[in-house]
C-alpha cells in the first residue's frame, strides 16, 4: 500500500478502510491514568498487567491510548503476549491523529471474550 495523504488529511496510509475516530474521553482518559498509578512500573510483567486491567474495566484501548496514558511503548507486543496468556482480543484498524496533528492507521484493540490473564474469568 502507497503511503500518500488522501484528501482532508494530513498523513497516514491511503487506500485503508480504517474508520476516523475522535480521542479519547475525559472519563477513559482518567481511568487509564489511574490505572498507570495501580499498576506502576516498567517492567513487561507490569505493563502487561496495566494492560490486561485495562480490557477488563474498558474493553477497548487504542494503540495511541497504551502509549500516551498507560505508558507502554510496544503495545503491540503486550497485546500478542496477552493473546498467548489466553485472552480473546481482535485488533481493529482506524486513523487517529497524534498530538503532531498527523493522522496515523493505528491498532484499537477490542476484548472479545475475558480468559485467564490478569486473574479475570
Amino acid at each position: 500500500m502507497a503511503r500518500s495523504a488522501a484528501p482532508g488529511q494530513r498523513g497516514g496510509l491511503s487506500g485503508g478502510r480504517a474508520m476516523d475516530k475522535e480521542k479519547a474521553t475525559p472519563e477513559k482518559e482518567a481511568a487509564l491514568k489511574a490505572l498507570r498509578e495501580e499498576f506502576r512500573g516498567n517492567s513487561r510483567d507490569t505493563q502487561m498487567r496495566r494492560l490486561a486491567e485495562a480490557f477488563h474495566r474498558l474493553t477497548t484501548v487504542t494503540t495511541i491510548e497504551a502509549r500516551r496514558f498507560l505508558d507502554i511503548l510496544h503495545p503491540a507486543g503486550r497485546v500478542n503476549e496477552l493473546r498467548q496468556d489466553g485472552l480473546d482480543i481482535i485488533t481493529l484498524r482506524e486513523r487517529q491523529e497524534t498530538e503532531a496533528g498527523i493522522a496515523h492507521l493505528v491498532g484499537r484493540y477490542v476484548l472479545r471474550r475475558r480468559g485467564p490473564a490478569g486473574g479475570a474469568t
